[in-house]
């Protein structure tokens, strides 16, 4: 018997392990002082009652012979599906009901999507990156290459015609730096793919949080039905992150190798995936009726507040930063040149607030930090002028 020694490949994640050591060992020492968390990648409000209330009926349903659901379909259910189409229709790109796949999660999607790929395939991903595109690609004892991404170019990547992929993941707005692409740096990342013969993996988890002219999936561009597939998440746009639902669309004519890439997926979820529950499903379909986006837009409104005020005092603290305008995420380099774990000591020991290191990005993580917007109005606030009187 051997086990996958790919898995030795991987560089052991110690980073919230470590996060979480170092916080208990400062409130073990100072059990008095008020910790407030803004490295938390989760939500904090409730989810919309538009979907509490499809839930419920959901699980209603299945207390009935009448209205009970067993195992759902392999791809989800066709209400959903049609709902999350028109979805996509309401900000100009066009994807059909029967080119969406309903899943638990984009993050499962991202890691699993592999499955259809040969493990000979390179892999280029950004750097600083979502350790879900690395970690799942050494798993599968893939090659991976890695696009800098930069002060200098904003923290978004481009192309580089020198260096050859197979599968490119992409994430805008990026999470861990905020950072998003416009639509002619997404269109020389489509052409880009398309000459390579490569297949652009597009992470539109936090779409929702875009408020400029941006796009906010990748079948906006021209070209990207010929080379993306993408995926998304209720998680952060309507607070799905304990619920579990997402989507992942891929072209029907998207093919590779004499392969239809569609019909690859499909057979994979057949074979490893039961579908999403009927109430989940239900209180998906609530999140995309008027009624629902409005009381999303709502949420996600609050949170953006909360970026912008810590937008607002690094901007007048001088701090240089990425996000925080169409992304609950906000990178920041880290003041005096202080490398990430030290600055993590520093805001935790004199201002007690806990962020996330940029190292444990990647390597051009090194030197930044992130802060989220996900705590409530009141601890932001705080922790905004925890944070100014620390930089004064």
């Amino acid at each position: 018997m051997k086990v996958n020694t790919n898995f030795d490949k991987m560089v052991p994640s110690y980073l919230f392990a470590e996060i979480a050591r170092r916080v208990s060992a400062y409130q073990a020492q100072h059990p008095d002082q008020e910790l407030i968390r803004l490295g938390i990648g989760d939500v904090t409000l409730p989810l919309p009652a538009a979907a509490v209330e499809a839930m419920k009926k959901g699980a209603e349903d299945l207390a009935h012979k009448e209205t009970f659901k067993g195992y759902p379909d392999y791809e989800g259910y066709a209400f959903l599906r049609e709902a999350i189409s028109g979805y996509y229709r309401s900000f100009g790109a066009e994807v059909s009901a029967d080119e969406i796949f309903v899943s638990d999660g984009a993050k499962s999607d991202c890691g699993n999507i592999g499955d259809i790929f040969s493990p000979e395939n390179r892999v280029l991903v950004t750097d600083p990156v979502y350790p879900v595109y690395v970690d799942s690609n050494l798993m599968a004892g893939r090659e991976i290459v890695y696009a800098p991404c930069t002060r200098d170019n904003g923290f978004l990547a481009m192309p580089d015609e020198a260096q050859q992929a197979d599968l490119i993941y992409l994430c805008s707005p990026n999470n861990p730096t905020g950072a998003a692409y416009t639509r002619a740096q997404l269109q020389a990342w489509v052409d880009y793919a398309n000459r390579q013969g490569a297949v652009l993996l597009y992470d539109s988890a936090y779409e929702a949080f875009i408020t400029e002219d941006l796009p906010r999936s990748i079948f906006e561009i021209p070209g990207a039905r010929t080379c993306a597939i993408e995926f998304c998440s209720l998680s952060k746009t309507a607070g799905f992150t304990g619920t579990r639902c997402g989507y992942t669309v891929i072209p029907k004519e998207l093919e590779r190798d004499e392969h239809n890439l569609y019909r690859l997926w499909y057979r994979r979820q057949a074979t490893k995936f039961n579908g999403v529950s009927w109430p989940v499903q239900c209180a998906a379909a609530a999140v995309f009726t008027p009624e629902g986006q409005r009381q999303i837009r709502e949420n996600i409104a609050y949170y953006q507040e909360n970026a912008r005020l810590i937008a607002d005092m690094l901007t007048a603290c001088g701090v240089y930063f990425t996000g925080g305008k169409n992304s609950p995420y906000i990178w920041l380099q880290c003041p005096g040149n202080m490398d990430s774990w030290r600055f993590f000591d520093e805001l935790l020991t004199k201002a007690q607030v806990v962020g996330t290191p940029g190292a444990g990005f990647g390597k051009n993580g090194e030197g930044y930090f992130r802060l989220t917007s996900f705590g409530s109005r009141e601890k932001t606030a705080e922790a905004v002028e925890r944070f100014r009187r620390m930089l004064s």
